[in-house]
């Protein structure tokens, strides 16, 4: 009964903190419970507990960590659009223009501003500066 009384008050920092290693605290005394009802001594339970407990932030944590500095791999909002094709629908130039690009029709401009690009031209979006698309 304790450790679960203890899994409990490790669980309860893990919610407010938002710190992992209290959750795999939490689950080493939910592992010291299941061996207290197996029967096992003192001994066995903490051991249960620490060995628990260490092997999940051994595991657990770096892996956490490597996921945590990973750039996500897919794309979103305005970053999805970059390097998309678009058609002009107005004449493109260095003051602006307008195209549709992934079936919305959006401003645009060109990266270079001397260049010029028609009707029905297929242009290709280098960024995304406001709510104005960057063509070449």
């Amino acid at each position: 009964m304790w450790w679960l009384i203890a899994a409990v008050g490790l669980g309860i920092p893990l919610v407010v903190t938002a710190m992992p290693e209290f959750g795999m605290f939490a689950v080493g005394a939910v592992a010291g419970a299941v061996v207290a009802a197996l029967g096992g001594g003192t001994v066995p339970q903490v051991l249960v507990f620490v060995l628990v407990s260490v092997a999940l932030i051994a595991v657990v944590r770096p892996i956490a960590a490597r996921h945590r500095h990973q750039r996500p791999q897919l794309a979103s909002g305005v970053d999805a659009l970059r390097g998309k094709q678009a058609v002009v629908l107005e004449r493109v130039d260095g003051s602006g223009g307008r195209i549709k690009l992934a079936g919305e029709v959006w401003s645009a401009r060109t990266l270079d501003g001397d260049q010029v690009y028609e009707v029905g031209r297929q242009v290709d979006v280098v960024e995304i500066d406001g709510a104005t698309a960057v063509v070449i």
